[in-house]
């Protein structure tokens, strides 16, 4: 099995993902840094993260998942907290 691997092809893989799990370490706390400067200015984090979330989906799926949250809604009787206009 050994001599079948290669020392350099498998130390520069290596090498690679270790820089890769860096920057993404690095991304992983501008992101934080930048919610917590959001916050700081009053934003509510939760939601931006909810609008990150959604403008990542396409408009169908998310028309569609409100659409049957008002469908469940209504089943259950309880009253969305606003309605489309007509």
């Amino acid at each position: 099995m050994t001599d079948s691997i290669s020392a350099q092809q498998l130390r520069t893989f290596v090498d690679r993902l270790e820089r890769l799990e860096a920057d993404k370490a690095g991304i992983t706390d501008d992101i934080r840094d930048t919610y917590g400067e959001a916050k700081a200015l009053g934003y509510d984090v939760k939601i931006l993260r909810k609008v990150i979330a959604r403008r990542k989906r396409k408009a169908d799926a998310v028309r569609e998942e409100e659409e049957l949250l008002e469908v469940y809604l209504q089943a259950l009787g309880d009253l969305p907290l606003f309605q489309k206009a007509a």
